[in-house]
């Protein structure tokens, strides 16, 4: 974990956007505090390139309406995320009080980033349905496992499900961390690129680069190309859905 504990910002970010020719970003949470959330917004509001926030609030917490009234006012703020994926609980996100924090987003006209690894994909199915009236988009296409020697089914089949609800999108993102081999390759990756694309379609499957943290695995140039050439055999209007347009208006942007 080395190569990410060091500060990045946006002007580390704008080398790389420039190289890898992505003019705007929407920059995501990574501690779970309040504080930080005010901070990304504040980046938002001084560097234009970063179109949108996806910030974190205490969605458990029964003062939750009043953080999102406070913060829904940064027009730089389009969404919310939990970690999930560190969440003992396989269940974690169908607890109660979370689901209320949920219930009140679409108020503020904010989307909720699932953030999960392929064995929470289960309980999010259940977590979607119930909220039919919110937006959803589910980051990194669910974390699968992949390995070279095995394709991950269970994965394909729960992501395939989910996919069959029209309020989720999906990012296609922070695919190279989760491969389990020292090398990696876009053999490797077309697969769950497949899956993905024929589950949610070109209008709502979204580009995303996990950026810093792909750096474990990959710069972001080399990801870049790599979706890039993955995404070549989409029709132009397809390419232009997934590489801005699908952000565009699923987030609000």
């Amino acid at each position: 974990m080395s190569v990410l504990r060091r500060d990045f910002g946006p002007i580390d970010l704008k080398q790389v956007m420039i190289e890898s020719e992505i003019d705007r970003v929407i920059s995501v949470q990574a501690r779970q505090t309040v504080e930080e959330t005010r901070w990304l917004i504040e980046l938002a509001k001084q560097n234009a390139f970063i179109a949108g926030v996806v910030g974190w609030v205490p969605l458990a917490s029964s003062e939750v309406a009043q953080d999102l009234e406070s913060l829904s006012v940064n027009k730089e703020l389009k969404a919310v995320r939990h970690v999930v994926q560190d969440e003992p609980d396989d269940r974690f996100i169908l607890g109660e009080a979370f689901n209320r924090g949920v219930a009140l987003l679409k108020q503020f006209n904010l989307v909720y980033d699932i953030l999960i690894y392929p064995g929470q994909l289960p309980a999010s199915i259940e977590f979607v349905d119930q909220h039919p009236n919110q937006q959803f988009v589910i980051d990194h296409i669910a974390k699968p496992t992949i390995d070279s020697r095995h394709f991950d089914e269970a994965w394909e089949k729960n992501l395939r499900e989910l996919a069959r609800r029209e309020n989720v999108a999906c990012k296609f993102s922070g695919v190279v961390t989760e491969v389990r081999d020292s090398e990696w390759t876009v053999d490797q990756i077309r697969p769950y690129w497949d899956v993905a694309l024929e589950a949610f379609g070109t209008d709502r499957l979204m580009y995303g680069s996990d950026w810093p943290v792909c750096l474990l695995k990959s710069d972001y140039r080399r990801w870049a190309l790599t979706v890039e050439g993955l995404a070549s055999e989409l029709s132009s209007s397809g390419q232009t859905a997934f590489w801005g347009g699908n952000a565009m208006r699923w987030y609000n942007l």
